[in-house]
């Protein structure tokens, strides 16, 4: 198949990098003589009558595109198209509208960009309507399976590496224990790479349960040896003593770092402070690894619909760009591997993770 007009669409939460993805694909898909067609909103574009979307040209793919946070496409992470809350309360089934919104644009193939779930639906409808269909791995968690690294991971990680950078000389002026809190969903890639980035004493992540004590005694074995301050990176994620995540607003993660905090502080007698970065680990300008990330896997997406291979996800691979099954990327979650080599580094380097298993080389 010879597609001649690509839809592309951004959904689930924003991240950086995405903008640059939007403008590889316009620039490659040009030089084929293609159009593209930029659709606002995710999926939500699709069901709107008549549908939200845009023709994308070269002179809207320029470099301070790819400088841009976010997406110019705006996304969405709310209203599942197969259970879309209506405003009486009624769920309904609205997917096909989307199919129909996709064949009233003229659409040869679809590109989407987003994590596990929003590529789980975006598959479903794919599967359901005959959509041709290529997917673009985007989360700053950096969970989704057979891809090494996604879109937003690397300048998220920078962000809260900043902050933690930021946060050793208020620490060290005033004798603290600062607690940084990351974000991350239920994975703590970020929170593992930023601690050891930024020198971090601790690190709590969800995949490795902690008990408290241990980290009093590491906080303390830290003062004997004549230092003043301790930095802690946690997860948002982490689970308290008893079992259970710490929420937020409509159940979002937030609000383990004070916890923490607080123990430590009744545990050790340590003066705590807690940074909560949230969103912020989201905006921004994205690194030049993202933009090179982004480059490369929106070049080969207009590849694969080149080729007519599609439900592929591109993926980064061994240093190389490659693709896998959507279906296969979805199946294989990627939390951190409690027992995988950057968690040994960070072992090796001395720092806590709240367990029982030596830290010491």
């Amino acid at each position: 198949m010879t597609a001649k007009r690509i839809g592309i669409l951004t959904s689930g939460g924003d991240c950086a990098g995405l903008n640059a993805v939007i403008r590889a694909v316009v620039l490659a898909a040009g030089r084929r003589g293609w159009t593209v067609v930029g659709i606002r909103q995710g999926t939500r574009g699709l069901m709107a009558r008549p549908p939200m979307a845009d023709t994308l040209g070269a002179e809207a793919a320029d470099t301070g595109m790819m400088r841009m946070g976010g997406t110019v496409l705006g996304t969405t992470n709310h209203g599942d198209p197969f259970d879309f809350p209506m405003p009486d309360g009624r769920r309904l089934d609205r997917s096909d509208e989307v199919i129909e919104g996709f064949r009233l644009l003229g659409l040869d193939a679809l590109i989407g960009i987003g994590g596990d779930g929003s590529l789980a639906i975006l598959r479903r409808l794919a599967r359901q309507g005959g959509i041709p269909l290529v997917g673009i791995p985007k989360t700053i968690d950096n969970d989704i399976g057979l891809t090494e690294t996604a879109i937003g991971y690397q300048t998220a990680v920078a962000v809260a590496t900043e902050a933690l950078d930021r946060l050793q000389p208020t620490a060290a002026s005033h004798s603290r224990v600062m607690v940084l809190e990351v974000m991350g969903r239920d994975a703590g890639h970020i929170a593992l790479a930023t601690g050891i980035a930024g020198g971090a004493d601790v690190i709590l992540i969800p995949e490795i349960p902690y008990d408290f004590p241990v980290i009093a005694e590491h906080l303390r074995r830290i003062q004997e040896g004549g230092r003043n301050f301790a930095l802690v990176v946690v997860a948002e994620a982490v689970l308290t003593e008893e079992g259970r995540p710490v929420r937020q607003g409509r159940g979002s993660y937030g609000g383990i770092g004070h916890y923490v905090a607080e123990r430590l502080t009744r545990d050790t007698g340590a003066e705590t402070r807690v940074t909560v970065l949230g969103h912020v680990q989201r905006g921004g300008q994205p690194t030049a690894g993202d933009r090179l990330l982004a480059s490369a896997l929106g070049v080969h997406a207009v590849e694969l619909v080149a080729e007519g291979r599609f439900d592929r996800m591109v993926a980064w691979i061994n240093r190389q760009v490659g693709d896998v099954p959507i279906q296969h990327a979805i199946e294989h979650y990627q939390a951190v591997d409690s027992e995988g080599a950057i968690v040994k580094t960070a072992r090796g380097l001395g720092i806590c993770f709240g367990d029982r298993q030596e830290t010491a080389a």
